[in-house]
């Protein structure tokens, strides 16, 4: 029997793929794939210099090692924990509950930890946790990181944007979020906020905006997701407590990733959902055992060997996130500083009107406006006349803002190739001016 074959009608699927956020990454992928001689301050990805030497096996090792001498392991069990799928809660939950309490400052019980297929899998599962569709509103400081604005859509969950105000919020909007909300018979449920050199700004929350944050949430009667990829950016004696250190009501759900510290392609992150969950049968609960529950049905378990390797690379620095992540840091404030360096050399006095960047302390990004409209046809232009690429800001917004600015990234690149793309930034923009 031969028939014709079937055709899916793409509105027809989920609204989401259709979303351009959804499709922003792709496009950077394709376009720097057609020119890849230009240089690129578009990945917000690690650099990958410190991974020449990363001996995998010797990290594999040293965690095996330590399940045996400090977990009380025997050989084959040891190996066998690393060759199964694992519990979907995480194997290496009692080292991040330990570097948490010692170089954050937060404690929390190893049971209120899930270790996630990276930070994105944390905000799938914290969303999908706390948001019923229709009912619940997610928050999110505007401009936010797109993974957890498409997250979102792909969970039918409805955004408010909050602005930045330099190092601090709009409270009022906020507030007023809320108050709407409940007005239409719906809750405002959660806020995602990056508090430390955010992506896409590389702005901080300053320390009274913080506590305002806090107690705004208290309040108001919601939750602070917190993101903390860029903390260990931060110039030493200028780190501040992130949210979770300073929550004293179980109100922050923080997520954390050491792809930017230890290995991006192990794929490795974590949440911390230490709030208590009161259930019909009355036995006490954690929101962490809502995520693990949800997780069998994602991805089962995060890789056991990838953790064995997270595992072992903080056990070879005593347990320590910080120590782990100083010459990481040390290197990214490097390059950050070497790129505002080469702007302000190459472009210099007698700025074209309407052109200017901020001046982040740390993490990857800088933030530029243009006197013109920011999209994927001025991209073009860049990257083919130029041989300079950036990614535009737009796409970061819930709000419909950033149409005239764009995003430069430092992370990735070495010091030779930075000097050369600002000095061709620097061209592109030049001949922008009227």
């Amino acid at each position: 029997m031969t028939g014709s074959p079937l055709v899916l009608d793409r509105a027809e699927l989920h609204g989401s793929l259709q979303d351009p956020v959804l499709g922003s990454v792709t496009f950077l992928n394709e376009i720097m794939s057609r020119y890849p001689e230009a240089v690129s301050f578009a990945p917000g990805a690690p650099n990958l210099g410190y991974l020449d030497e990363l001996d995998v096996s010797r990290q594999v090792d040293r965690f095996l090692t330590h399940l045996r001498q400090d977990r009380g392991l025997d050989e084959r069990r040891a190996r066998r924990q690393l060759y199964e799928y694992g519990p979907s809660r995480g194997l290496i939950n009692h080292l991040v509950a330990e570097f948490l309490r010692t170089d954050l400052r937060i404690t929390v019980p190893e049971s209120a930890v899930v270790i996630t297929v990276g930070a994105q899998e944390a905000m799938l599962l914290v969303l999908r946790a706390l948001c019923r569709p229709g009912r619940d509103v997610l928050a999110v400081v505007d401009p936010s990181f797109v993974g957890v604005i498409g997250a979102a859509r792909l969970l039918d969950v409805d955004l408010v944007p909050v602005e930045e105000d330099g190092d601090s919020l709009d409270f009022a909007r906020l507030a007023q979020a809320c108050r709407a909300a409940r007005a239409q018979g719906r809750r405002l449920r959660a806020l995602y906020v990056a508090p430390d050199h955010a992506n896409p700004t590389g702005t901080v929350l300053g320390p009274a905006a913080r506590q305002r944050l806090l107690e705004l949430a208290e309040q108001e009667d919601f939750l602070l997701i917190e993101d903390t990829a860029y903390h260990f950016t931060a110039e030493p004696g200028a780190e501040l407590p992130s949210l979770k250190a300073l929550d004293r009501n179980t109100r922050v759900i923080q997520l954390g990733t050491f792809a930017k510290i230890c290995l991006p392609g192990a794929r490795v992150g974590y949440v911390v959902a230490d709030q208590p969950v009161r259930g019909a049968d009355g036995r006490p609960r954690r929101l962490a055992d809502e995520l693990a529950e949800l997780k069998t049905m994602v991805t089962v378990n995060t890789s056991p060997i990838s953790q064995a390797v997270v595992g072992g690379m903080l056990l070879e620095h005593s347990g320590s996130l910080t120590a782990l992540g100083r010459p990481k840091a040390e290197l990214y404030r490097h390059n950050l500083a070497l790129l505002l360096k080469a702007l302000d050399q190459h472009l210099g006095p007698g700025l074209p009107p309407g052109l200017h960047w901020n001046r982040p302390t740390g993490g990857f990004f800088v933030r530029m406006t243009l006197p013109v409209p920011v999209d994927a046809a001025l991209l073009e232009t860049s990257a083919s006349r130029y041989g300079v690429l950036w990614t535009p800001m737009a796409q970061f917004h819930v709000g419909g803002g950033g149409t005239h600015q764009l995003r430069l990234s430092c992370s990735y690149l070495d010091s030779e190739r930075i000097e050369r793309g600002a000095a061709r930034l620097a061209a592109f923009l030049r001949d922008l001016a009227p």
